[in-house]
């Protein structure tokens, strides 16, 4: 992977309460092209950045320096910890919500990845979405990104199989999901680890028996992901 071309924003500030990087956030920019979020991004108006962008074609820029904390994750929580921008380096892939990721954009976030998680040993666990820790507000990055292909290369959790049918509600917060309306953790859920029950034009039913399976599944991987290693 080549060096990340420079685009300075201005959207950044010291992290807070001398926090460091855990968390990573993968976003999708939500907007036509990649120019339109690059100016978006380091707009002083838009009052919003990332510290970095990877175009369809796989073509990295640097917004922020990853010691400082971007502006790009918003209101939200994880694990119930608070304030994402102080603990996390933001990921944005320009994409439309819509349209499959690229492989050449998808080969250099794996890339990024792998560097950023060994800089600030941050571990598969702390890979997460935008939806993820924001269930109320955000969609990103959405049913079509590959979160089984991160898990593979060791990059994120993605638990296979299903569990016993617990409660839905029990096996989220143990993920980390943070407090929302039912519904919409249930779509942040299915977005993220069953993204066949999102197809177009499909209706969203209420939780069954499949989701419930597969989120104790799902919790009961983060669990061991999150196991301190013996000395």
């Amino acid at each position: 992977m080549s060096a990340p071309l420079k685009r300075p924003s201005p959207n950044f500030g010291p992290r807070r309460d001398g926090l460091r990087p855990s968390l990573v956030v993968l976003h999708y920019t939500g907007m036509d092209s990649v120019e339109a979020a690059l100016e978006r991004l380091c707009d002083p108006c838009a009052q919003v950045s990332a510290h970095y962008l990877i175009c369809p074609a796989g073509r990295l820029w640097q917004l922020v320096d990853e010691a400082q904390r971007a502006w790009h994750a918003g209101a939200g929580a994880w694990q119930g910890m608070q304030d994402i921008n102080s603990r996390s380096i933001g990921v944005e892939l320009a994409n439309d919500g819509e349209t499959p990721f690229p492989d050449p954009q998808i080969r250099v976030l794996e890339r990024l990845l792998a560097q950023i998680m060994a800089r600030w040993q941050i571990t598969p666990a702390d890979v997460i979405g935008h939806s993820d820790m924001a269930p109320m507000r955000k969609d990103d990055p959405g049913p079509r990104f590959d979160w089984r292909r991160l898990a593979l290369q060791g990059l994120a959790v993605w638990p296979e199989g299903m569990g016993p049918d617990l409660p839905l509600t029990d096996s989220l917060d143990r993920i980390g999901y943070p407090p929302a309306d039912a519904d919409k953790r249930l779509h942040a859920f299915r977005a993220r680890f069953r993204p066949w029950a999102c197809g177009a034009g499909q209706a969203q039913p209420r939780e069954g028996a499949q989701d419930r399976r597969r989120a104790s599944a799902v919790a009961a991987g983060f669990d061991r992901a999150r196991e301190v290693p013996s000395a």
